[in-house]
């Protein structure tokens, strides 16, 4: 979320003065407590399935949740009430990836969402990353990474990536990314922003080699902006866009030196959003590409008016084990 947007709404300059005052003092503290590289959870390598599965379909989203405090949010709903919609809506998906999960995080977590496995969430004063991840599958492993580099007011907050490993089955995992990359479309911003994904490049380069990977999240960039450098990003490590793929047949936006992002809300299927959905195989499991979509619907209340600031995205992919898994295991080893 832009939060020098954030700064032209309609609340009192004096709460939102205090409250960025906070989260200035605290940014120190807040970064300090960043968590990197892959740290084990006992807790969900107990649970690991052992199924032994061929094949299957994953429902995803990926959803900036518009988590700060209602004075200074720039969603239009009560924060605390959507996100208890947001947490039980959230069932009907396999794989959720969230973003600014901040100040209203029980209510999300404890307001009727029924996914298993979901990640620890990430504590700091005032705030962590507001990256979550929600699975009907396995974490067997997880971390979370802070930019090296942000711009602005970007920098009160400790934004970055988060990676968890699911267990699909016995023996099949794939690494899923969790992204809120720099906003703004400024020049320092968006040179700030080049450098996060070129952060990220590096580290599933370095992680996920031979893993099946989805990455999902605010990439707060567009292929039609000549000052973003998302599709360099994902040519280095192999990605493919699922709207690219599932609607616009493989045919990327003109870049235009003039371009003017849409308002978030008012997206359609067609249209590109900064909230995205890439896939990548692996020498083990094969993805095919099934369905996209802008959750308008799913994710408003019953006054039709939108749970957040963003829309949610949803991707539906069938994966399978590929006939040379066993062989491709051996050769790994």
């Amino acid at each position: 979320m832009n939060l020098d947007v954030v700064w032209q709404n309609r609340r009192k300059w004096a709460r939102i003065v205090a409250v960025l005052l906070l989260l200035g003092a605290y940014t120190y503290l807040t970064r300090s407590c960043q968590t990197g590289g892959h740290s084990s959870n006992a807790a969900y390598a107990s649970t690991v399935s052992t199924h032994d599965v061929s094949e299957g379909e994953l429902t995803l989203l990926t959803y900036n949740v518009a988590g700060l405090p209602d004075m200074i949010s720039a969603a239009e709903t009560p924060r605390s009430t959507s996100m208890r919609e947001i947490s039980k809506k959230l069932n009907a998906f396999d794989i959720v990836n969230v973003q600014e999960d901040f100040h209203y995080h029980r209510d999300l977590y404890d307001g009727g969402n029924q996914h298993p496995y979901r990640t620890k969430h990430k504590e700091a004063i005032p705030y962590g990353d507001g990256l979550n991840t929600l699975s009907k599958y396995p974490i067997i492993k997880s971390a979370r990474i802070a930019w090296t580099d942000c711009h602005g007011s970007d920098c009160l907050a400790a934004k970055g990536f988060s990676m968890v490993r699911l267990q699909l089955g016995n023996g099949i995992t794939m690494d899923v990314y969790n992204v809120h990359a720099t906003s703004q479309d400024n020049v320092a911003a968006a040179a700030a922003r080049k450098h996060n994904f070129k952060q990220l490049a590096a580290y599933i380069r370095k992680h996920s080699n031979k893993e099946a990977v989805l990455v999902m999240g605010d990439f707060n960039a567009h292929y039609a902006a000549s000052w973003d450098n998302v599709q360099v990003f994902a040519e280095s490590v192999n990605l493919q866009d699922a709207w690219l793929t599932a609607i616009k047949q493989g045919k990327r936006p003109v870049v235009d030196s003039n371009f003017v992002a849409q308002n978030k809300l008012t997206l359609t299927d067609s249209c590109e959003s900064i909230d995205k959905i890439f896939f990548r195989n692996s020498p083990y499991i094969e993805f095919t590409p099934r369905s996209y979509k802008i959750e308008k619907q799913q994710f408003s209340n019953s006054q039709g008016q939108a749970l957040s600031d963003h829309c949610a995205v949803s991707f539906t992919l069938k994966w399978k084990k590929k006939s040379n898994f066993f062989a491709a295991q051996i050769d790994d080893y």
